[in-house]
């Protein structure tokens, strides 16, 4: 089914994308599949984006079949033995002050929810102070930051900045993500570490938390 899912997402062909869905949990297919399909698709999503083929409405549709999608799998990877409750643990995610985009930050706040973890998504264009607050209100393990602009990286460094002036810098883990980010950025940051893709920032999220 791959290629063809990832052909229907990105093509903006939403009835033939969630028929796909639909027949591969029927059939019993490895619903890990699905995702690393819908991953692929939106990044050819962002790439159009960034090359002007694509534009906003184009950014708001694959949202909206990103999230059909979601609602359609995530009761199939819900584990059975714990039961809906049990969380791995609690992610604040969002895209820093001056910048707007969210398709990068959609992904990884689905593949984070559908791995098990309690995502709080404040969005695009999160001031400093609005991410300090979600951290004292909820009490994460995890922050992750996305920014696609490069001044993003400045707004990244402030709301790390932000969070050690507040205190609670040191009880979470914070990660970076989205355009080019390097090693160099991250320290710059001072951030923790930086995630290439969704795939990563799962697997940083589930060693920081201690999950399985």
């Amino acid at each position: 089914m791959g290629k063809e899912l990832v052909k229907a997402i990105s093509e903006m062909q939403e009835d033939e994308a969630l028929r796909l869905v639909e027949a591969a949990i029927k059939k019993g297919d490895d619903l890990n599949n699905v995702l690393k399909d819908c991953q692929e698709a939106m990044n050819i999503v962002g790439q159009l984006y960034e090359k002007g083929e694509y534009f906003l409405p184009e950014l708001i549709m694959s949202g909206e079949m990103l999230k059909k999608i979601s609602d359609l799998v995530k009761p199939k990877l819900t584990n059975p033995t714990t039961g809906t409750g049990t969380k791995k643990g609690k992610v604040v995610l969002g895209t820093v002050r001056g910048d707007i985009h969210d398709i990068g930050k959609d992904i990884v706040g689905f593949m984070l929810d559908v791995n098990g973890f309690d995502v709080h998504d404040l969005g695009v264009d999160v001031p400093e102070a609005k991410f300090v607050e979600a951290v004292k209100a909820g009490k994460p393990q995890v922050v992750a930051l996305s920014g696609f602009l490069t001044l993003a990286y400045d707004s990244m460094k402030s709301t790390v900045e932000a969070l050690d002036k507040a205190g609670v810098r040191k009880g979470v883990k914070i990660m970076i993500g989205g355009g080019q980010i390097t090693d160099m950025v991250k320290d710059y940051v001072k951030a923790d570490a930086f995630g290439m893709d969704a795939v990563a920032a799962v697997r940083l999220a589930k060693q920081w938390t201690g999950a399985k």
